[in-house]
């Protein structure tokens, strides 16, 4: 029987900051096991209070190995792992300029934080806006949060937004993505430390495969199906 081995790794953008919390945490810990009484137990408590942060930042950089085993034509894969907070039709005025289905999937601190592309297909509009930061599961936080907004065009001839959203906690947002490059479902468009979370923009004709309050795994879950459109001119861009 063979055995299926899940790698991890950690992400690059958590290694300065794992180094440096390592460095900070011996400087801490070294004096106290040095010049502490024993008798205290002064010393123990602050290795296991050390253990504990690193470990919960260890675990948040974790960069899981994942490849999507299932169709890819037409399909719009979660692009973070997390929970659906929201699934409604509004306006998208940046890249699509219509009238569109929003998927909103929240990052809680303990989740990976990668973000994965949703679609295979080509990038066609990247762009940054700073912004506030409020917390994430408010409604406006989309539009006047810090974001980033990434425009792709599916194979399948339809376009999508992904907007990766800043919260209270995450005040970094960093997008991989280039406009002109491939979109590949198996690869990073980005990353948000310490948070928060991501809205994914459909065609109103899409099918919607999960519910509020479903678990998101980024690069695994499928979130909805994409009607093909490869002979119908696609919507405008915000190019």
């Amino acid at each position: 029987m063979k055995h299926r081995h899940i790698k991890i790794k950690i992400h690059h953008e958590g290694t300065n900051i794992l180094v440096l919390l390592a460095l900070m945490l011996v400087a801490v810990n070294v004096p106290a096991w040095l010049f502490l009484p024993p008798q205290t137990w002064l010393a123990p408590i602050c290795t296991a209070i050390s253990a504990v942060v690193y470990g919960f930042v260890f675990n948040f950089f974790r960069c899981p190995a994942r490849h999507y085993q299932g169709e890819r034509d037409g399909m719009v894969i979660s692009s973070v792992d997390g929970k659906v907070v929201a699934i409604e039709e509004v306006d998208e005025n940046e890249y699509l300029h219509s009238r569109a289905i929003m998927v909103s999937v929240f990052m809680s601190p303990l989740n990976v934080h990668a973000n994965w592309f949703p679609a295979q297909g080509k990038v066609e509009y990247v762009k940054h806006h700073s912004g506030r930061f409020l917390s994430a599961y408010l409604p406006k936080a989309s539009t006047e949060n810090e974001r980033s907004t990434i425009g792709i065009l599916a194979d399948c001839g339809r376009r999508l937004t992904v907007r990766q959203v800043a919260g209270a906690m995450a005040r970094r947002i960093v997008t991989y993505a280039r406009r002109g490059a491939e979109a590949d479902i198996d690869q990073h468009l980005g990353f948000i430390k310490f948070g928060s979370r991501v809205d994914i923009y459909l065609p109103l004709d899409s099918v919607i495969l999960v519910r509020i309050g479903d678990r998101t795994r980024g690069d695994i879950t499928p979130l909805a199906r994409l009607k093909d459109n490869c002979n119908v001119q696609g919507q405008a861009t915000g190019k």
